[in-house]
């Protein structure tokens, strides 16, 4: 109760800041424009690359505000308000609309512009959620120069965002026509989130502890060195930073992917915060659609790739991947499914012809990656 109080009041305050304003000093690192992980495939001589940036200023007074509502009992920790203010950040974060917003290429001593195009061709401006969203269109030679000024041998570049005094940085992966791709689900696949818990353990894990890495997994996907990955998850955009700052990083090891992530409305908590913040998360409807929707663009993209998927038992992941594999049969490799409630005994039909990985809850050097005896379920 006392979280959800919290945030009723936070939101509380973010309402009233649009319209009254609250006073804070000028700092030009809360100005901030986020580049999302994404990827670029070939359209005859050009490459096309699916882009969204979020322009937003960060608020001064969220940190003082949080660590006042938790410290108000014994329930929380320092580390533990620390965490929850670090999660919250973008989710309170002020954005900025009517911004344009100029894309650049690291090193590149020309300093070549590009601007994101919707569907028509057109330059938009940041919408009232501060977003753009559209393409990049980045002829082949000019790319073949911007990989040559970065150095880059695995498809990466690295680029800077602006929009007057808003700046960021981001990185975009082009993928060649052909070639193997890892569609990879985060929560409970890559990320223990113990979504069959609960919605109050999964909260308790997304906001108020640190992320720990689903045991083996990264060691799963080293096997595959020249994989490009694609993680698509139904946890909302808004918490972007912290996941690849995570996944990336060196306490999980996870290889750089794109991200696809659920959308969700500005201010995604109202006064029913408890209900809201848990469908954020957890709402299978809409996570099961979302995956479906991102999965198929991805495949349309790469129509030559071949595809490795890898989730988890306790959502709709193997339902997704079915669907997809109905749709693209000739382009899945492979089903990996990582079994967190034990359907390989209690519901093996579910996960007919996927390779299992069975989570325990201690592992043990030595242990197989994966069960031999599970490896096709209908085997």
């Amino acid at each position: 109760m006392k979280f959800v109080l919290a945030v009723v009041i936070l939101l509380t305050i973010d309402g009233y800041s649009a319209t009254a304003s609250i006073s804070e000093p000028e700092d030009e690192n809360r100005r901030q424009i986020t580049f999302y992980n994404t990827y670029g495939y070939l359209d005859g001589d050009t490459w096309i690359v699916p882009t969204r940036v979020w322009v937003n200023k960060k608020r001064r007074w969220l940190q003082g505000f949080v660590t006042w509502m938790l410290d108000l009992t014994s329930d929380y920790s320092d580390e533990q308000i620390d965490i929850f203010y670090n999660r919250l950040h973008d989710i309170a974060a002020d954005s900025k609309s009517r911004r344009t917003v100029t894309i650049r290429f690291k090193n590149d001593p020309d300093e070549h512009t590009f601007r994101i195009r919707d569907e028509n061709g057109e330059t938009p401006r940041s919408d009232r959620n501060g977003l753009i969203k559209g393409t990049l269109e980045i002829p082949v030679e000019k790319a073949e120069r911007f990989l040559d000024y970065q150095k880059s041998e695995d498809g990466w570049l690295s680029v800077k965002a602006t929009s007057n005094r808003y700046r960021g940085t981001g990185r975009l992966q082009l993928v060649e026509p052909k070639g193997i791709s890892v569609i990879s689900d985060i929560d409970d696949t890559v990320k223990v989130t113990e979504i069959p818990a609960g919605a109050k353990v999964v909260v308790r894990n997304t906001f108020f502890k640190e992320f720990s890495a689903a045991p083996r997994m990264a060691d799963l996907y080293a096997e595959w060195p020249d994989a490009t990955f694609h993680y698509v998850s139904g946890a909302p955009w808004q918490l972007f930073n912290p996941l690849s700052g995570f996944l990336f990083g060196e306490r999980a090891g996870f290889p750089d992917g794109s991200l696809h992530m659920k959308n969700t409305r500005k201010n995604p908590l109202t006064i029913s915060t408890w209900r809201d913040l848990r469908e954020l998360i957890t709402n299978e409807n809409v996570t099961f659609d979302q995956k479906i929707e991102q999965i198929s663009i991805i495949f349309e993209h790469f129509p030559d790739r071949q595809f490795i998927m890898a989730g988890d038992s306790g959502e709709r992941d193997p339902e997704v991947y079915n669907t997809i594999l109905d749709r693209y049969p000739d382009q899945v490799k492979e089903i990996f499914i990582r079994d967190v409630i034990n359907d390989r005994e209690h519901n093996p039909e579910r996960l007919a012809g996927m390779t299992i990985i069975p989570a325990p809850t201690v592992y043990r050097p030595g242990e197989a990656l994966y069960d031999p005896r599970t490896v096709h379920m209908d085997d």
